[in-house]
């Protein structure tokens, strides 16, 4: 049985770390000690979540919960709880110093287990109807009670949503193949399986079950695949260099979509894996309608003006993404979804077969839809015809276009050139880049009154696992603009930076890495204060960045990189 307070421990140790490979090998240490099921239960509560994110499952508890709980674990009134709150600005560190001093002790304090306190977490997930906010705080207190000043911190911060251990799913991932083999030999098999069902819990339960389970994981309705990503090239000759003859598509300024049914149950996945079947309802009867049995595929939905006979921007395209109205936008926003890719169909997995197949069979099944239709597609040999294909796509108001591989595989989690993107730029902007918001600023003069001035936007360095500054942007807000990020990211301020951050600016407030945004700009140039691929102390920044807009449909895993950000500086200095 691994103790609560033996993984509060580790996590207390790993806070004060900054190198990946410190932290692989604490996590390593107490996979060692679990049972599968408590190894699901660990890499659950490290990701902060109760259940895989397309499972749509949550706490339900925010700051007035966890105080009251506090107030009534320790004794103290909660205007008191919220005063040292206000002062700490960390719900955890307030909880740690109650319970250090607490009025009131259990007559019956018992250890702590992980699997006790995550499957309590389960059962607050799961109240609901009248009094279960009541059960929920009556749960929680609970916990508290059993705790000690280091638990009650790490069972703060995880219903508030706050763990701040800078721990990514690589490090997870490395940290199960070591505690099995002790190396990160493991790590491939390991991480194709999560890319094909996105459920962590579910590879650790598997894999300290029977470690040779991880090689029979496949493709299936309702766990959805980890999206494929696209590389980038700047002219059309350096793609067909590298891909040869290919299949050129649209890119659509729309959400991207994974589809999926079986039976008369259907499903769909936004592209961070976020349940969004309930928002609409047009296009889950259009699935349901399909002759197929089975069928796992991949769109991008865009809302339609019937009468002018034209698409609408991305962000009145968002409109549909809503949990409310869903009848009143499905009227104003109708969508066509146009699908360009499949990965099942039924009972066979589709993602290993060339993307050439996988395009003649959308076309065969999709061909004649109304709702449902192929996205359009040309197979070309030249830069000339690829960059005619990309004129057009721009003259339409498109974003650009896709070039892919006829003979490459589904990548599914992976950025490769299976996939390149050739984008229409901004000015002189070499390209965009898709950025985490991490901190804001105060407006001053004339925008004082909103209380946002700006924001520091970083891209994510795959082999160190950080974050890396890269711009901070004060342009592109619209007074409207001002106001919807304000309000955004004061609901998320932390105290501290993120766990997993490199930086060398201070900010005004400091944000959970949520909110992903299109950044556009000059030119990137050295800079000593941003530490993108940071050498001799200087790092790549953007020159005159300018937010393009929120991308709400984009996660963490979809942030440009540091190493796409040094191939554009170096495609720009080659120019």
């Amino acid at each position: 049985m691994l103790l609560f307070r033996d993984v509060c421990a580790a996590f207390d140790v790993i806070e004060s770390k900054s190198g990946r490979l410190e932290m692989t090998d604490l996590l390593a240490e107490l996979f060692k000690k679990c049972t599968p099921k408590e190894a699901a239960y660990l890499c659950y509560l490290i990701q902060g979540i109760i259940a895989p994110p397309y499972e749509g499952i949550d706490l339900g508890m925010g700051e007035r919960f966890a105080l009251a709980a506090i107030a009534s674990a320790t004794g103290y009134p909660s205007f008191e709880v919220e005063k040292h709150f206000k002062k700490s600005g960390d719900l955890g560190d307030t909880a740690t110093e109650f319970s250090k001093k607490k009025k009131q002790l259990s007559l019956l304090s018992n250890d702590l287990s992980l699997e006790y306190v995550f499957e309590t977490f389960q059962k607050i997930s799961k109240a609901s109807g009248s009094g279960s906010q009541e059960l929920k705080i009556k749960l929680l207190v609970e916990l508290l009670n059993n705790s000690d000043p280091l638990e009650a911190r790490y069972i703060i911060r995880f219903v508030n949503g706050s763990l701040r251990l800078g721990v990514g799913d690589p490090t997870i991932l490395d940290a199960i193949s070591v505690s099995h083999a002790g190396n990160k030999s493991m790590r491939e098999q390991l991480e194709r399986a999560y890319n094909v069902c996105s459920d962590l819990g579910l590879i650790a339960k598997s894999f300290f079950t029977s470690p040779s389970s991880i090689a029979s994981f496949h493709v299936s309705p309702f766990k959805p695949l980890m999206p494929a990503l696209a590389e980038r090239l700047n002219t059309p000759k350096e793609i067909i260099e590298k891909l040869g003859e290919c299949i050129v598509e649209n890119k659509y300024d729309g959400f991207r979509m994974q589809c999926h049914k079986s039976g008369d149950r259907v499903e769909m996945y936004s592209r961070k894996l976020e349940r969004m079947t309930p928002m609409l309802p047009e296009v889950v009867e259009a699935i349901r309608n399909l002759p197929q049995k089975e069928i796992i595929f991949e769109g991008e939905a865009l809302a339609y003006d019937v009468s002018k006979k034209r698409y609408l921007p991305f962000q009145q395209t968002m409109h549909r993404r809503r949990k409310h109205g869903i009848e009143a936008a499905s009227k104003d926003y109708p969508l066509r979804v146009f699908v360009f890719d499949i990965l099942y169909l039924d009972g066979k997995d589709m993602t290993d077969a060339p993307y050439a197949d996988r395009r003649k069979t959308i076309e065969k099944l999709f061909l004649k839809g109304k709702l449902l239709m192929p996205s359009e597609a040309k197979k070309l040999k030249t830069a000339t015809a690829l960059e005619a294909v990309f004129d057009a796509s721009l003259s339409a108001g498109l974003e650009g276009i896709i070039a892919k591989d006829l003979a490459a595989p589904y990548a599914a989690g992976k950025r490769k050139f299976a996939w390149i993107k050739l984008k229409k730029s901004y000015g002189k902007s070499v390209d965009t880049i898709d950025g985490v918001i991490v901190g804001y600023y105060l407006g001053l003069g004339q925008r004082a009154e909103f209380e946002f001035g700006g924001v520091l936007v970083c891209v994510y360095n795959p082999q160190s696992g950080k974050l890396e500054t890269v711009a901070k942007v004060a342009s592109g807000f619209s007074e409207s603009e001002m106001k919807q990020m304000q309000e955004l990211l004061s609901r998320i301020k932390t105290p501290k930076p993120p766990a997993n951050l490199d930086c060398k600016i201070a900010v005004d407030f400091w944000v959970e890495p949520k909110y992903v945004v299109e950044v556009a700009f000059d030119e990137l140039t050295q800079s000593p204060n941003h530490t993108c691929n940071s050498k001799g102390g200087k790092g790549l920044a953007l020159r005159f960045p300018r937010v393009v807009k929120l991308r709400e449909d984009k996660g963490l895993s979809e942030i440009t990189t540091s190493d796409e950000v040094v191939s554009m500086f170096e495609l720009q200095r080659g120019k």
